[in-house]
């Protein structure tokens, strides 16, 4: 049985299209609230569940609700006008899902897709280490068999909401000996097992999103390989596609302009509007937001199509660092240091531009760096020359990566 879809046709009646565009719209209007913290957005989500409304495209023997394409494009239209409440589930649902329903077994989606779909469970993905961030194929977190069981040691960084999370969709060696990208297998990992330690990092801005996660003889059992055994880097890459046009696309059910309207309403604040050079630069804003949601929506409508996502979902991924760090400049022009530096507390004016400022970083590094974002779309989507590789054909166990040293010879 395929996890997507039931027996609904893909094209909608206009009277069954506007029937389920008032069951979303009324649901919404009786849950969606503003300013929703991780209780309130899994509560909603198991509603969701209840309601038959969640993981829309999804079959019903593993969670979803058996609908088509044309349901999840109504979905996503509805959502857009409401508060958004599932902005902690961008990696559990827009990620680790597709990818447990892209190679997971049958016994593994009947298993994991219900409570994940449902919001019962949360989930994260483990793939940069510290000697393996843009180059994640260099990673050095191992997985060794041992019977009917891996044993899984090293270290994963900036692993967003691992410290609240119950799984993991985790990327390890376990063959040292071929190349750098053909030794790599996925997994999946109870974050309560036994071994697993999550150091959370403290960032400027206030939260506590990213963290650190060590690995010490953590044993899983072997139905924990998620797909083909060192096919990881394959379906790792799947995952990252995913993952872009999760990121890129957030909003992606109509035209917004968020950024355009907080810089405004600074601008408003700090009597800046009468500048021309101000209005410009909102307006510039304003267009660029304007097309990054014209994009998102191009890229979800080809996805419902059937299409599987593509290297295009690093454009709206690097479209969106490029505004962030657009609206990061106009912040400090406009505020000046209280852009950065603040007093008081974070909902307050002066600390939200600051939270706004300082938070805008992590924007170019999350979901692959803006330079690697680039690559990417030069190489994929261009067609331009690869950049020169000096590990092409050298087994793993001969590079010096990271902490790894090149063996003696």
């Amino acid at each position: 049985m395929s996890a997507t879809t039931d027996a609904h046709p893909e094209q909608l009646s206009d009277e069954a299209a506007e029937a389920f565009r008032h069951e979303v719209r009324s649901f919404l209007e009786a849950n969606a609230v503003p300013n929703a913290d991780f209780a309130a957005a899994k509560t909603f989500q198991g509603k969701l569940a209840d309601a038959g409304l969640a993981g829309i495209v999804y079959g019903k023997a593993f969670g979803g609700a058996g609908l088509s394409k044309s349901h999840d494009r109504i979905f996503r239209e509805e959502t857009s006008k409401f508060p958004a409440m599932n902005n902690d589930f961008i990696i559990s649902h827009g990620m680790c899902l597709p990818v447990l329903n892209d190679f997971g077994t049958e016994e593994q989606k009947r298993a994991f897709m219900p409570d994940n779909i449902a919001g019962r469970t949360l989930w994260c993905q483990m793939f940069s280490e510290p000697g393996a961030g843009s180059d994640v194929a260099s990673l050095q977190t191992k997985a060794e068999r041992d019977g009917d069981e891996w044993i899984i040691n090293g270290q994963k960084v900036w692993t967003t909401l691992a410290h609240v999370s119950d799984y993991a969709v985790l990327i390890a060696r376990t063959n040292p000996e071929a190349v750098k990208h053909a030794g790599i297998s996925m997994f999946i990992l109870p974050m309560n097992a036994e071994g697993v330690e999550i150091r959370p990092i403290h960032q400027i801005d206030g939260g506590r999103h990213f963290n650190e996660v060590f690995f010490t003889d953590v044993r899983l059992p072997v139905e924990n390989l998620l797909g083909e055994l060192n096919n990881g880097w394959n379906q790792a890459t799947a995952m990252l596609m995913y993952e872009r046009v999760a990121i890129g696309t957030i909003g992606g059910g109509k035209i917004s302009q968020p950024n355009y309207k907080m810089l405004k309403a600074a601008a408003e604040s700090g009597d800046r509007l009468a500048d021309a050079k101000v209005r410009q630069d909102l307006m510039r804003i304003y267009s660029m937001e304007t097309t990054k949601s014209l994009m998102a929506m191009r890229t979800r409508a080809q996805m419902q199509s059937g299409k599987a996502p593509g290297p295009g979902g690093s454009l709206g991924k690097l479209f969106g660092s490029v505004i962030q760090w657009r609206m990061r400049e106009m912040l400090m022009n406009m505020a000046g240091p209280a852009s950065q530096a603040w007093s008081g507390a974070w909902d307050d004016e002066s600390g939200l531009l600051a939270k706004h400022t300082v938070g805008s970083f992590s924007s170019s590094i999350a979901g692959g760096t803006d330079e690697i974002q680039r690559n990417i779309i030069g190489d994929r989507v261009l067609g331009l020359p690869r950049d020169v590789s000096v590990d092409r054909g050298v087994a793993f166990n001969e590079l010096t990566v990271g902490t790894q040293r090149a063996k003696e010879r």
